[in-house]
């Protein structure tokens, strides 16, 4: 049985993987094994020390609206300099942020789930904050696998794919796959 908290917001943003600064870029459908550790972190501080494992959140699932195309202006690490100024050259990246994004953590604790369901959330910037539902709902891992949405499976397989590299665990590469279900995202 999992005890389940759903997190809503009205948008959110996944950094890709690969941070490629090639004017466009859009989110991802999936979190990755980081994403999700650093989200136990926040709920859960205690676990600050355990770098690399994920240890409360069970399963998740992710399932948006529609994703928008925005504009940030992005400026290089490094400068261009000049015999009169020193400056650093700026680009415009187009990047892709989701529209009413929900969230569903899964743990196998009803205190964890608790814990969860009393704090909020943010996918991967500090400003995109999704909210906790006060219900915790109560699913089978059947019923789980039935809510719609994306989820990154965690592991290697022969359906596995390189998901990006963990900032928790040295960089190390991290591999899983995506289940999707439903004929919607919201």
């Amino acid at each position: 049985m999992f005890y389940v908290v759903k997190y809503s917001g009205k948008f959110g943003f996944i950094k890709p993987w690969t941070a490629v600064r090639d004017g466009e870029t859009f989110s991802q459908q999936f979190l990755t094994p980081s994403i999700i550790e650093g989200m136990e972190k926040k709920l859960f501080p205690e676990l600050l020390e355990h770098n690399g494992e994920i240890k409360k959140i069970q399963r998740h699932k992710l399932s948006y609206a529609a994703i928008d195309s925005q504009q940030e202006v992005t400026q290089t690490r490094g400068w261009k300099v000049s015999k009169k100024e020193m400056t650093r050259e700026r680009s415009i990246l187009k990047r892709g942020v989701m529209l009413n994004p929900v969230l569903y953590l899964a743990f196998a604790e009803k205190s964890d789930a608790e814990t969860a369901a009393k704090q909020h959330i943010c996918l991967c910037r500090n400003e995109d904050i999704l909210l906790p539902n006060a219900e915790i709902s109560e699913l089978t891992e059947e019923q789980f696998a039935e809510l719609d949405g994306f989820e990154l499976r965690f592991g290697e397989s022969e359906q596995s794919f390189l998901v990006g590299y963990n900032r928790f665990d040295n960089g190390k590469p991290m591999y899983g796959w995506i289940e999707y279900n439903g004929n919607k995202l919201l």
